[in-house]
């Protein structure tokens, strides 16, 4: 099988969890993931067919393109050119994904950043998710001058979403929640008909299977971008995988597509490897005879395998 640069990408990196993490994002931006996302987060592509979607992030797009990669097709992920942000004084973001969709019909041109994050809990953050949430969507909109607007002119303010992907909520919370800007009348009777949807950050909580307090694995989710991304980040096999991604949500199985599922599940198997290796090698440490670690389900090669490493490593 010829290799894509995809896959390349990933297999130029060592460690495990790093390519993992890599992979995710990569898969997130796959043009038909992206427009799953719209569809489901952002109010304005609630009404359109998903096809229609993905020509919103098509070719035309300002700071994401067609993908020049070799290989790539038009449904491939989006390309960034620029996932940097800078702005004098302010320090530097680096986004997940960053890309800019069309809606042609109304003239509409929406800047969007997609972030996959494995924790959304205060003590291993040390801050609220929310204030970064909102820090990233106001350095979205001060990032426009210059380039979207000019002078005074901020009626040619652009839209900004910034969504966040939450992979480590208990079965009962997968939920869909937005941030944005309300207004209020405190005192008086004046009537305001501005619609303030500047800026919204919408957080999609999915389910971590490790949290399953029934140990009967988790339900499917009854919103069904939240069941759609629980299918592509499960740890179920490749095959599997794909025939549920195509068969239930009318998924393609591109090249890239199918190359990045395939790349998630052997880096899922090669991490799951890893910590049941490294849990018999501490339980070596503290004298667990082989008998009972054996008796726990671990396997006689996953043992001399633990014991042949801590050997090398004396």
């Amino acid at each position: 099988m010829i290799e894509t640069n995809l896959s390349q990408t990933v297999n130029a990196t060592n460690d495990s969890g790093s390519a993992y993490d890599t992979n995710v994002k990569y898969l997130l931006s796959d043009k038909q993931i992206l427009s799953w996302i719209l569809k489901y987060t952002v109010e304005e592509f609630r009404e359109m067919d998903i096809e229609d979607i993905i020509g919103c992030v098509g070719d035309d797009i300002e700071i994401g393109t067609r993908p020049t990669d070799a290989g790539l097709s038009n449904l491939g992920r989006v390309k960034g050119t620029e996932t940097e942000d800078s702005v004098p004084g302010e320090g530097i973001i680096y986004y997940d994904i960053r890309f800019t969709a069309y809606i042609k019909e109304a003239e509409m041109k929406i800047l969007v950043n997609i972030e996959a994050q494995k924790s959304s809990c205060y003590s291993k953050l040390g801050y609220h998710l929310e204030n970064r949430i909102i820090f990233y969507l106001a350095r979205m909109i001060s990032a426009q001058k210059q380039t979207e607007f000019f002078h005074s002119d901020f009626d040619n303010l652009k839209k900004v979403r910034s969504i966040w992907i939450c992979m480590d909520n208990d079965e009962t919370e997968d939920t869909i929640e937005e941030i944005g800007l309300d207004r209020k009348m405190v005192f008086g009777n004046k009537k305001n008909s501005y619609h303030m949807d500047l800026m919204k950050g919408i957080i999609v909580n999915i389910r971590n299977e490790e949290k399953c307090i029934s140990g009967e694995g988790i339900k499917k989710s009854q919103n069904v971008l939240i069941s759609m991304l629980e299918e592509l980040l499960s740890e179920k096999d490749a095959v599997e995988k794909k025939r549920i991604l195509a068969d239930e949500y009318g998924m393609r199985m591109t090249t890239e597509l199918e190359g990045r599922i395939q790349i998630m599940c052997n880096l899922s198997e090669n991490i799951r490897e890893r910590e049941r290796i490294d849990a018999i090698k501490r339980m070596i440490r503290v004298n667990i005879t082989k008998e009972q670690i054996l008796s726990m389900g671990y396997t006689e090669t996953e043992y001399k395998k633990a014991e042949s490493l801590l050997c090398v490593n004396v």
